[in-house]
């Protein structure tokens, strides 16, 4: 993280699974001013303190969980994970949210900003399944740390910026190729299919239903009903009767 930082990489949250999800990691992340949003372990010898208790994760969720019911986020709680170098505590907040795949079993985030809300946590948590798929994509296809390796940083960025740049000018041409968005003469055809219908049109079908209202209820001779409708139209401001030519002529 160090070597990293020289780079001066902008970052709000780093992301990691429960492999990481240790307190000294997450203290040491912190320690660079970094804040930390990852998936943790029901490791027994991890312990948080709540309430002058000390919990691990299990017997935690069992202490705050009390209502049983079907909601994604279970519970969420704000626990004391360690102290800071300067001896000061630091505190953490800890979603239970539903395992989607088990309905009987949760998963627990942690996140170093306890002013996220629950949803917030989850949302930038589920951005790792993204980085994920895309990692694996590199390291099976484009043979990411496989067909280059170094012991320097500086090759490392560079092999991995290579591989990158192979994947972006591939992907643009699937993007190109494959994705029916490109077709634009489709996306224009959908849009005729659907077009409104044109205002000299719909005064139209309003002057027909009219009229056969007026020859059915009120018994007029046709001609004389026709004769109505003309008068009616004279009798509009010129720029409506420009757009009504149409209908004129028709009817």
């Amino acid at each position: 993280m160090d070597q990293v930082g020289r780079y001066n990489i902008p970052a709000q949250y780093l992301l990691f699974d429960s492999w990481f999800s240790y307190p000294k990691v997450i203290l040491d992340v912190l320690e660079r001013n970094l804040n930390v949003i990852c998936m943790l372990k029901t490791l027994p010898h991890v312990h948080y303190r709540y309430m002058d208790k000390v919990f691990n994760l299990k017997s935690l969720y069992n202490y705050i969980y009390k209502k049983p019911g079907k909601a994604k986020i279970l519970a969420s709680v704000i626990v004391e994970l360690g102290k800071n170098k300067a001896d000061e505590p630091v505190n953490v907040k800890i979603v239970f949210v539903r395992d989607r795949n088990r309905s009987r079993k949760w998963l627990a985030l942690l996140s170093t900003d306890t002013k996220l809300s629950n949803e917030e946590i989850i949302r930038i948590y589920g951005k790792r399944w993204n980085i994920e798929v895309f990692f694996k994509t590199t390291k099976t296809c484009l043979r990411l740390a496989k067909e280059f390796q170094g012991r320097s940083y500086d090759s490392m960025v560079a092999h991995t910026t290579i591989v990158f740049c192979r994947y972006l000018m591939l992907a643009v041409e699937s993007r190109n190729n494959n994705d029916p968005r490109t077709v634009g003469e489709l996306f224009y055809l959908c849009c005729d299919e659907l077009k409104d219908i044109t205002f000299s049109r719909s005064i139209f079908l309003l002057m027909e239903l009219l009229k056969e209202t007026l020859l059915k209820s009120l018994l007029l001779p046709e001609q004389m009903v026709i004769s109505l409708l003309n008068q009616f139209i004279s009798s509009l401001p010129s720029y409506i009767k420009a757009r009504l030519q149409l209908s004129m002529c028709e009817s």
